[in-house]
């Protein structure tokens, strides 16, 4: 490691842990120095695979926190964990990049966010859809006024039926350490929502159901949000059923609408007939192979060397997860849920 790069060690060995390792291993400002699993085999296995041969195996998390020479910390491990992890890296001095979700509670969000701010280092949370070049390119059309004001919105996540489910099945399903279909995945959608509408949400109510009973939490839930530049938004979450992966997007303003790979605009008048349509690559699978975490990773390195704010840091973090959590609130109680969550 050269005296400019910035040493990494990643607590948890999980299945996007091999992305957040290889996007490190693309930035030259980075390089892999530790490795924290609970299984001492697996550790070894993810070094081997990805060629780290004088990485530092730990199976304490802790003992990979107090290494001095791990600078960044990047937490993949189960969800409940992120909490006590986070704080602990924070504290220690460390730069914490979080896997969604931060926490399973507001109480847990706020632990994580004050350990940040009083330590002073940089943050990201695992929002990489950020990176998406089919996410940069609806942006590109929504800030070229194709569709006006973004008036209403939908952004969907929707998978119930896979040929293999990931590793992590077995503890994701379970309320201890999924937590929720808004933690386990639906969340991206919610920040996709936040992404397009582009004002700060208001109001939150939420229905939600266990159909099936594959999970331990419920695994359907629909979540209406109100803005306060007046738009209105939906996330749908289905983790159950006989439904393949599924991320729609759909946005509607007085000039134009998206729907997914397709758009109609009254830009494109009179020569527009039906829908345009543009080939993309669609976040349309839940393969972590396929998400961009390569641009989440240098933007984050980026932000520790010049000292600026991460794009999806835990201030911007927090308003997605407030809404995941007043969505679960909303459904529990069956009422509506202002925002922010400090108000309750």
């Amino acid at each position: 490691m050269s005296a400019e790069q910035l040493g990494v060690g990643v607590i948890g060995m999980s299945w996007v842990a091999g992305e957040h390792i290889k996007s490190y291993q693309l930035n030259p400002h980075t390089n892999v120095v530790a490795l924290a699993g609970a299984d001492a085999k697996r550790v070894s296995t993810v070094a081997a695979a990805h060629s780290l041969t004088s990485v530092k195996e730990y199976t304490r998390w802790q003992d990979l926190v107090d290494d001095p020479a791990v600078a960044i910390v990047s937490i993949c491990s189960t969800n409940e964990a992120h909490v006590a992890q986070a704080v602990a890296a924070a504290n220690a001095g460390k730069h914490v990049l979080i896997e969604k979700p931060v926490s399973l509670d507001l109480s847990g969000f706020r632990q994580v966010e004050a350990a940040i701010v009083a330590s002073g280092v940089k943050s990201q949370v695992g929002f990489e859809l950020h990176w998406s070049p089919y996410f940069q390119s609806v942006h590109k059309m929504i800030d070229a006024d194709l569709f006006g004001r973004i008036n209403y919105a939908e952004c969907d996540y929707f998978s119930g039926n896979w040929e293999q489910w990931y590793g992590g099945y077995h503890w994701v399903k379970s309320k201890e350490r999924g937590g929720s279909a808004l933690a386990a995945a639906g969340c991206h959608a919610i920040d996709a929502l936040r992404q397009f509408v582009r004002s700060e949400a208001v109001e939150v109510f939420a229905y939600s159901a266990n159909y099936t009973g594959v999970m331990e939490w419920d695994a359907t839930i629909i979540t209406m949000v109100k803005f306060a530049n007046g738009a209105i938004g939906k996330v749908g979450c289905a983790l159950e059923g006989n439904v393949k992966y599924t991320f729609n997007i759909r946005l509607h303003g007085a000039k134009g609408t998206l729907v997914n790979d397709k758009f109609r605009s009254t830009i494109l008048d009179p020569g527009l007939e039906g829908w345009a349509h543009f080939p993309t690559i669609l976040p349309d699978t839940p393969e972590v192979t396929h998400h961009p975490f390569p641009g989440e990773i240098d933007d984050f390195v980026d932000a520790i060397r010049n000292d600026r704010p991460a794009r999806v840091d835990i201030h911007d973090a927090a308003k997605t997860h407030e809404i995941m959590f007043a969505a679960e609130l909303s459904a529990r109680e069956g009422r509506p849920i202002a925002l922010p969550m400090s108000r309750h």
